[in-house]
């Protein structure tokens, strides 16, 4: 198929820019011609073709503005799919990986300082991005959805009158091998947990909506328990001015499959979250992982068998509880490697692709 693929930021890092950049490789590993349509790029894959998409303008208008540029880019052009993982003016398949923006600022809002609520989405930024995202959930404009948790279908459902035929689901896949290969007793001794120790680890940048503060507040509980008790956290945000002792901040921008293999317990609570990357590696490592319950990753978990999917996790105590029982019998777990697996990812979206392909040329 000669397929468009369009991504305002493209790099080697970040979620959806991950994500990404492994589906390019692997479709063009299958023989597709790939089109990438793009703002800005780095680490760009072989076998994909760059079409720049050049747009200026404040912050608040450039999402609408690359949209604009984007549809005036393939206007004359012929695609057998249009792919869009970004909330553009017309596609032939988009996938929701960013979630439900009117969702996330509910949410947000939700947990942010009383003075601050009523500010939560009040720029121009975030009016003009829930106007387009009207617009792609408009079922005149786009064919087909593509999510990756049944959360985020359910907020589609709930927020837009799209076709719930016309929304498919596909969880997010991972390079299942390479996360079974860290070196745990090397990673243990330069992070100077004991043979005997117990470490928690955090992964993600954006330490607001990934939930930081409340590791940090049920690591303080647990730490009167379990003195010896440590956790790495791992981003690129800035370390908060105070933290516990026993919290560390070790640098990863290479192997964090060690990270997953010396650790004990991942515990990653965020406020909102589609279906987070992280907690699926963490599986594929074997580790087990307590996350919150707006994560659409938690779908995956098996209760009180990979981990535990925790409602409250706002509150200390009870994310300290949930965090407790693993502490207190310690084991490796054993998730659905199969399913997990990038490769089934890539067949599946391949799958509606070529859907999408098949309606379109009706």
């Amino acid at each position: 198929m000669k397929l468009a693929l369009i991504r305002r930021q493209f790099s080697a890092t970040g979620g959806a820019e991950l994500y990404l950049q492994r589906l390019l490789a692997a479709l063009a590993a299958r023989g597709h011609e790939l089109h990438l349509f793009a703002e800005a790029w780095a680490g760009f894959p072989d076998g994909t073709k760059l079409h720049p998409v050049k747009t200026s303008g404040s912050r608040a208008a450039r999402p609408l503005l690359f949209a604009e540029a984007i549809q005036n880019q393939l206007a004359g052009k012929s695609f057998d799919c249009i792919f869009s993982l970004e909330r553009t003016l017309k596609q032939d398949v988009y996938r929701a990986g960013d979630g439900v923006h009117r969702v996330w600022l509910q949410r947000r809002r939700q947990f942010s300082p009383v003075w601050k609520k009523p500010l939560v989405g009040a720029g121009a930024f975030h009016k003009n991005l829930l106007a387009l995202e009207a617009q792609t959930f408009d079922p005149k404009n786009t064919r087909l959805v593509i999510v990756n948790s049944e959360m985020v279908k359910r907020e589609i459902l709930e927020n837009f009158s799209f076709p719930s035929e016309r929304i498919h689901l596909v969880r997010n896949g991972v390079e299942v091998a390479r996360f079974q290969k860290g070196d745990r007793a090397a990673t243990r001794a330069k992070l100077g947990v004991a043979e005997n120790g117990f470490l928690l680890l955090f992964v993600g940048s954006g330490w607001e909506r990934k939930g930081l503060k409340f590791v940090l507040g049920a690591f303080k509980l647990l730490k009167k328990k379990f003195p010896n008790l440590k956790l790495a956290v791992i981003g690129k945000d800035r370390a908060p001015a105070s933290v516990p002792a026993g919290v560390m901040f070790p640098s990863a921008t290479r192997g964090l499959e060690n990270f997953y293999a010396a650790a004990d317990l991942f515990v990653f609570p965020p406020i909102y979250e589609p279906s987070a990357n992280v907690v699926i590696e963490a599986l594929a490592a074997g580790l087990p992982v307590v996350t919150s319950a707006n994560n659409g990753a938690g779908e995956i978990i098996s209760e009180n068998v990979t981990g535990n999917v925790v409602r409250e996790f706002w509150k200390p105590e009870i994310l300290a509880a949930a965090a407790e029982k693993w502490i207190l019998q310690p084991r490796r777990v054993i998730a659905d490697l199969p399913s997990l697996a990038l490769e089934k990812n890539v067949s599946e979206t391949l799958a509606v692709l070529e859907l999408a392909a098949k309606e379109k040329a009706r």
